[in-house]
């Protein structure tokens, strides 16, 4: 074989590679935008199971109660807005 054919085969191989490790990454970015809105899910639906037995539990708390299950439910939803992000960026990139 001669050079120029090796060197185009050298190239088609790379661009296949590359083609693969894309689709590998946009499915590795899929994959953790859906873990990342699961484990949103459940922590937010922990959180509330735990708000509402603990205002069954001490009526006279519930206000507090509700406040801090609130302030953890809006830090539940940043941890999966930043994993959405990351994902993102990296859907982007390739």
């Amino acid at each position: 074989m001669s050079m120029i054919a090796l060197l185009q085969t050298a190239t088609d191989m790379a661009a296949t590679a590359k083609a693969a490790s894309g689709g590998n990454a946009l499915l590795g970015a899929g994959l953790g935008a859906g873990l990342a809105t699961i484990g949103a899910g459940i922590g937010i639906g922990q959180a509330a199971k735990g708000a509402a037995e603990g205002m069954a539990r001490q009526p006279e708390a519930a206000g507090q109660i509700q406040n801090a299950a609130i302030i953890l439910a809006a830090l539940v939803e940043g941890v999966a807005l930043f994993a959405v992000v990351v994902t993102l960026l990296v859907t982007l990139k390739f």
